[in-house]
């Protein structure tokens, strides 16, 4: 059967591959060869190395002892012509060659010395017949001072008759300093060992440092695990015939040369070892050069494998792709046909799934709307739910943003908006949608926050208020009815003095999550699947999105969850503390000095004053009824009383009551549900405050008490300015949008000219007499003329305001690129649709002012 082209392509390249192989495997065994010749070279030049440098000491030491016993020779001579040995003995001095003399007389079994003792040779052996230069050496011994020595006695001659013996007592020291400083770099180990009793009588200075086990062969044996039987037998018979022997063996895992070496006759012995690596330098050096030799073969040889599997691979990667050009035209209808069918039923389940997260704050919208109708009359639930209405609608329009957004944020391309905010806006506004949505479950929803050491904070309000949102509405859609959700704010310790660390905890004891879902669960399009989740509708970016924007605010997250026993959700956050001191002013202005906190636990109690500590109110705490009584006894050093209902209840209420003038209000801190109340609030001067406490919604309260006559109260909004009296052109082209602007600026007491595109606005400033317009308000999106090149326009007019009036965009168009392309048209600001009256005051007060400079 004959081969197809790419068959017989395939045969060519292996036969190509297989003399590279064999070629670099020739070259590899003759390295090999070479580098396990030059490793036996140098084993064996190690070992010559070694006896070298043994055979230079066991030279030096026989020098030594021929020296000694010529010396001895000598004195013997003198002693020989002298008058009176012994008297000649006695006036010997001692020096440090010979530690003492000795001498017997012929047919005397005692002598003398020249210490002036009495002299036998009881106590020295010569049994083992050593000899130096002919003179007998007797075994090594310990003198009196403590110190090895050996012995040598020689004969002492007159007129070819021997008339006594004379007997040198010699000290090993006297050899330590003729031997050389160490040798091999110090690494090396010697002593020097009497043969006969294998005592170690000298290791000498500079080779190597002596083990406290080392005191004979038997001590050095166990010290350095020498148990082979072949070794110390191979040592003993060195011992028996005097002559050297050398072996291997490991020293504390170090593989060693050892030595014994036989000196003089073998009477004393060199014992130790040498490391291998201390003698085997230049062989290392050169099996190092080997080695790199080796390696760079293997490179190459891997490399030009590389290189032609490579170059095969994309000779291969060719042929695919002419292959699969001729099947693509076959192909390309039916896969998009399948294309658009995919996406289809993607933005379909995209759609049907994202209902139920815009449904959510929508509730919270039409809900409060239906409450603002029935309590129409309280102006206070009125502006509370307003608020709220607000807090939902902003979060609907954050949903909205982050659909619209939702690729750029996987991109890394969101950009934070830092502003200052207050903790207990955001806690506020999540309060008010998650509370309704766990209440129509009957869950609980608990609310905890300790350790907070600063309320105002610098970071993304929106952001985080869209982290907690996520977090908190899973957390009540996956927990059954009648469950329960914490929602903790924690301080924790700070890493710097600048920022406040904090950890944001969503807890659930719901349906909890599987292992393996945990490991998907920040990723897009994700959903747990399940009987009891899968009735939960959700998008499933939203966890996705989560975790992107807090690790773009450089924090982090993670879960821990069990299948019926629910969820925990942790993040971290640093948020920059604001500079600047606490505002005082509002409390010296209502001539608030001291408040008495009554009741609550340690921890809650030591919040409280941490929050409050920047104020400049003395906060004085009681921690029940009686004492909150005997703290008031003095009334006039009191303002305000705040009080833990939970803690407290109705009674400390009355009585404090009863106790306190009708101009002290007492404020009932409580929780959002907390029972009871009704009763407490029928009271004189009573009113209450939602927990947790935060200074800001402290001062609101305490602005809501000072003013609940008034029909128009202060605001802090008010403070900052209002537009009463100001007149403005708005470029508008949708008729709601003109009309609500218009209603809005008349509430806040300003005029407003409407112009129905970008063409008109120009031409209406261009007649407008100078100062008629404080400001102009430009769309983007309009016909004939955008708002873009109507603000060009405008600043290209030639007179003096054309310059100088502040012009802000607003504009549904909310991203990051739509207010720079705003500032570079020459506009002064970006206020994103809709409209949010505070955010467009602040813009028009800000570049007013900035103007009139």
């Amino acid at each position: 059967m004959k081969e197809t082209p790419n068959k017989q392509k395939r045969r060519r390249g292996f036969s190509l591959l297989l003399p590279i192989i064999l070629i670099f495997s020739f070259f590899g065994t003759i390295v090999f060869s070479v580098s396990q010749k030059i490793t036996r070279e140098m084993s064996a030049s190690a070992i010559q190395n070694l006896s070298e440098s043994l055979d230079l000491i066991e030279s030096t030491i026989e020098a030594i002892l021929c020296r000694e016993a010529e010396f001895q020779k000598l004195i013997a001579q003198e002693i020989a012509r002298a008058e009176e040995p012994e008297d000649y003995i006695l006036t010997y001095e001692q020096n440090q060659t010979v530690a003492k003399m000795s001498l017997i007389l012929s047919g005397k079994t005692e002598g003398i010395s020249n210490t002036g003792e009495r002299f036998t040779e009881e106590g020295l052996d010569f049994s083992a017949g050593g000899t130096v230069i002919g003179l007998p050496v007797s075994q090594s011994y310990l003198n009196y001072m403590g110190t090895w020595s050996y012995t040598i006695k020689c004969p002492v001659e007159r007129d070819d008759e021997v008339i006594g013996t004379l007997y040198a007592e010699y000290v090993y020291d006297a050899i330590d300093q003729s031997l050389p400083e160490g040798f091999y770099n110090k690494q090396a180990l010697l002593y020097i060992m009497d043969a006969e009793s294998q005592r170690f009588v000298l290791n000498p200075k500079g080779m190597g440092q002596r083990n406290a086990g080392h005191l004979n062969l038997t001590d050095y044996y166990r010290a350095n695990n020498i148990q082979d039987p072949a070794i110390r037998s191979e040592v003993e018979d060195c011992l028996n015939s005097g002559r050297n022997a050398l072996f291997y063996h490991d020293i504390r895992s170090i593989q060693a040369l050892n030595y014994m070496w036989a000196v003089n006759n073998g009477t004393i012995f060199l014992v130790g070892y040498v490391p291998v690596e201390a003698i085997q330098q230049e062989g290392r050096t050169v099996n190092q050069n080997i080695a790199i030799v080796v390696a760079s073969l293997f490179v190459a040889f891997f490399l030009c494998i590389a290189l032609y599997y490579l170059n095969w691979r994309q000779q291969e990667k060719l042929r695919k792709e002419r292959e699969e050009e001729r099947k693509l035209h076959s192909q390309q209808l039916a896969q998009a046909l399948q294309a658009a069918q995919i996406a289809s039923e993607s933005k379909t389940m995209f759609l049907s799934n994202m209902s139920h997260d815009i449904r959510t704050p929508m509730n919270a919208v039409l809900g409060f709307a239906a409450l603002l109708g029935k309590d129409a009359d309280n102006p206070a639930k009125v502006r509370e739910y307003t608020r709220k209405i607000m807090a939902s609608g902003q979060h609907l329009l954050s949903l909205i943003n982050d659909v619209l957004d939702v690729s750029k944020i996987e991109s890394g391309k969101v950009v934070l908006n830092f502003e200052k905010f207050a903790l207990n806006d955001v806690i506020s506004s999540v309060d008010a949608i998650i509370q309704p949505m766990a209440k129509e479950k009957g869950q609980e929803f608990h609310l905890e926050v300790t350790d907070i050491r600063h309320e105002y904070l610098i970071g993304d309000e929106t952001r985080i208020n869209q982290i907690l949102i996520n977090l908190l509405s899973n957390a009540v859609k996956y927990t059954p009815n009648g469950g329960n959700i914490w929602f903790r704010i924690i301080g924790l310790k700070q890493r710097s003095n600048q920022y406040e660390h904090i950890r944001i905890e969503v807890e659930d004891d719901g349906y909890g999550m599987t292992p393996e879902y945990l490991e998907t669960i920040f990723d897009a399009f994700t959903r747990a699947e399940n009987s009891t989740t899968n009735k939960v509708q959700g998008t499933g970016l939203g966890m996705a999105i989560t975790k992107s924007i807090v690790e773009l605010m450089g924090g982090a997250i993670k879960v821990s969850s069990e299948v019926d026993r629910g969820s925990l959700f942790q993040v971290d956050l640093e948020l920059r503390i604001p500079d600047g001191t606490a505002d005082r002013q509002f409390w010296v202005q209502r001539n608030i000095s001291r408040i008495l906190l009554v009741g609550g636990t340690a921890e809650g109690q030591e919040n409280i004053l941490a929050l409050m500590q920047e104020t400049g109110v003395c906060l004085d705490t009681a921690e029940d009824t009686e004492k909150a009584l005997e703290r008031i006894q003095d009334v006039t050093s009191f303002q305000l009383v705040l009080l833990d209902w939970e803690d407290c209840g109705l009674q400390t209420v009355t009585g404090l009551r009863e106790a306190l003038p009708d101009t002290i209000p007492i404020v009932l801190l409580a929780e959002f549900d907390a029972k009871g109340l009704e009763e407490a609030l029928k009271v004189n001067e009573t009113d209450t405050l939602t927990k947790p406490f935060f200074v800001s919604a402290f001062r609101e309260k305490i602005e809501e008490l000072w003013h609940k006559d008034d029909e128009t109260p202060v605001s802090d909004a008010e403070e900052i300015g209002g537009l009463n009296g100001m007149h403005f052109l708005a470029a508008e082209d949708n008729e709601i949008n003109a009309e609500i602007l218009t209603e809005l600026l008349k509430i806040e007491g300003a005029g407003c000219e409407i112009a129905q595109n970008g063409q008109l606005a120009v031409e209406r400033f261009q007649r407008s007499a100078p100062g008629e317009f404080d400001a102009i308000l430009m769309d983007v999106q309009m016909p004939v003329m955008n708002g873009h090149e109507a603000a060009r326009a405008i600043r290209a007019l030639d007179r003096e305001d054309a310059g100088l009036i502040p012009i802000i965009a607003m504009t549904a168009n909310a991203f990051a690129e739509d207010e720079k392309a705003a500032l570079d048209a020459g506009m002064d600001a970006h206020v994103p649709k809709p409209l949010n009256m505070e955010l467009l005051k602040k813009a028009i007060k800000q570049h007013s002012r900035r103007k009139e400079k």
